[in-house]
């Protein structure tokens, strides 16, 4: 007598999800799913109890093997760890990543005019576009770089811009990173464990592809080389093995076929820079620096840091050397400086935002000090230089020594904070043992700016593990999703 197979169980992983009060990646504001959404939904409803939790384990283990850690900051120890991974993902349809897009790049065209112009002639600190006083005080400012001529005029190459959706399911800008981006090794990763571990969710789905970005990113470093040259030699300029970000410098130069080294490689001659080889020194034309401004040149930023390349900045002053991004971007992606953006646009473009950002108050303007003081707890208060969530205040949440101590520091020094309403983030269904519950997420897109302006349909989605909170940054104990651009079927 054949012995009896049994059938799998196969449990509704969707039993119970109650969305939270806000939107919903997945179903939106109703019950039903979105029409770009529904058959991811129904596949995995059709998975086998625990399915999704041993192939999410599965996952971690990939990615420690291929060496994705990052170290978090908040760990005294430094101890390494995998960034969380969520295997369920985040879906944008077509047509709406395409408004998105042209969003973005208009507020890059914006942002790159302006640090043309800061560096240049300053139009728009005399016309009062944006108030001299927060350029001039900005910590990012770079005096060294008036007057130097990048090629093309490009400033920031790569732009990774923040997108929150608010209580009505729309897109806001959050932030703009156009300093040294990070991030973009975890958006292809994610791609590429959702490929190889969860098959069947691409079944009937019209995804479309980002594993180009590298090719992407290679085009615009050649576009900006100095002189116009054709095959110019570039390399990924990274602090080292220490970095918390190694891991996606040494990515990204393997992607792109292009040498990963460190300052200790890289010389400066005759105002070329050049780097050391085991066949001698070869010259180097475009550096993709993954080393913040300070710490590039100690002869122009910091005169101790042992990190930087003496006479660097001597070459991209000559003209022979491309840094990307470049030196003194930091100051368009200051969070003061954030509120100013859309008249940027205005004034440079002759054009409305395509994209809206978040109400911001300025405690270094006396009107926006008192309202903020005097309603502390209803407002986010960010530092204006920080990342990663630090010296970031939760009014609704905080205590009040939290606000007391907060309120010390804004009248210590009111440059130096902005506060905004706090917005609900839309949710999306995240894996929590073997069901799923309702995550805060948000969209970190990565624009490139060369010749022309490009970007790869996906981007990275932070997820806030914890219940409840609205803290998406990995560095804060978040996670990433794989993010979807779906055509209709």
């Amino acid at each position: 007598m054949r012995a009896m197979t049994a059938t799998p169980i196969v449990r509704d992983a969707f039993d119970g999800y109650e969305p939270a009060a806000s939107y919903d990646e997945m179903f939106g504001f109703d019950r039903a799913p979105l029409p770009s959404c529904a058959a991811v939904r129904e596949t995995i409803r059709g998975l086998p109890a625990d399915e999704l939790q041993r192939r999410a384990a599965l996952a971690e283990i990939v990615f420690r093997d291929v060496g994705i850690t990052f170290t978090l900051t908040a760990d005294e120890l430094g101890v390494e760890r995998t960034i969380p991974f969520d295997p369920i993902p985040r879906i944008v349809p077509a047509e709406e990543w395409e408004a998105l897009e042209r969003g973005l790049f208009q507020r890059l065209r914006a942002l790159n005019a302006f640090l043309w112009d800061v560096y240049h002639e300053e139009r728009c600190l005399r016309d009062g576009v944006v108030p001299r006083w927060i350029v001039a005080t900005g910590r990012h400012f770079q005096r060294p770089m008036k007057g130097i001529d990048p090629p093309l005029g490009v400033y920031t190459h790569v732009g990774g811009i923040d997108l929150i959706r608010d209580g009505e399911g729309r897109f806001r800008v959050l932030e703009d990173n156009v300093r040294v981006p990070s991030g973009v090794s975890y958006m292809l990763q994610d791609r590429q464990v959702m490929t190889r571990l969860f098959p069947e969710l691409f079944q009937g789905v019209a995804v479309r592809s980002i594993d180009h970005y590298a090719d992407r990113l290679i085009d615009t470093l050649r576009a900006v080389a100095p002189r116009g040259q054709r095959d110019p030699s570039i390399v990924v300029l990274t602090p080292g093995v220490y970095n918390s970000a190694y891991f996606e410098h040494a990515f990204l130069a393997q992607q792109m076929g292009i040498p990963l080294v460190e300052p200790d490689d890289l010389l400066i001659r005759n105002a070329r820079c050049e780097m050391r080889t085991t066949s001698g020194l070869e010259p180097v034309d475009v550096i993709y620096r993954r080393i913040d401004d300070d710490f590039l040149d100690p002869l122009t930023f910091r005169p101790d840091t042992v990190l930087g390349v003496p006479g660097l900045m001597h070459a991209v002053r000559a003209g022979t050397l491309t840094l990307a991004n470049a030196p003194g971007s930091g100051i368009a992606d200051d969070k003061v400086v954030y509120r100013f953006v859309p008249d940027m646009i205005r004034y440079y473009l002759g054009e409305e935002p395509l994209l809206p950002g978040v109400d911001t108050y300025l405690p270094a303007l006396d009107a926006d000090r008192k309202t903020v003081l005097d309603h502390l707890g209803d407002f986010v208060v960010k530092a204006a230089n920080e990342s990663g969530g630090h010296g970031m205040l939760m009014g609704p949440f905080a205590s009040k020594d939290e606000l007391a101590a907060m309120r010390e520091n804004i009248l210590a020094s009111p440059r130096s904070f902005i506060a905004q309403p706090m917005i609900r983030l839309s949710t999306c269904p995240t894996l929590v043992g073997d069901h799923l519950e309702p995550r805060h997420v948000d969209l970190r897109p990565y624009v490139l700016m060369g010749t022309e302006q490009a970007m790869v349909p996906g981007g990275l989605t932070r997820v806030a593990l914890r219940r409840g909170s609205l803290v998406v940054n990995s560095s804060q104990g978040g996670g990433s999703k794989d993010t979807w651009v779906v055509d209709r079927a």
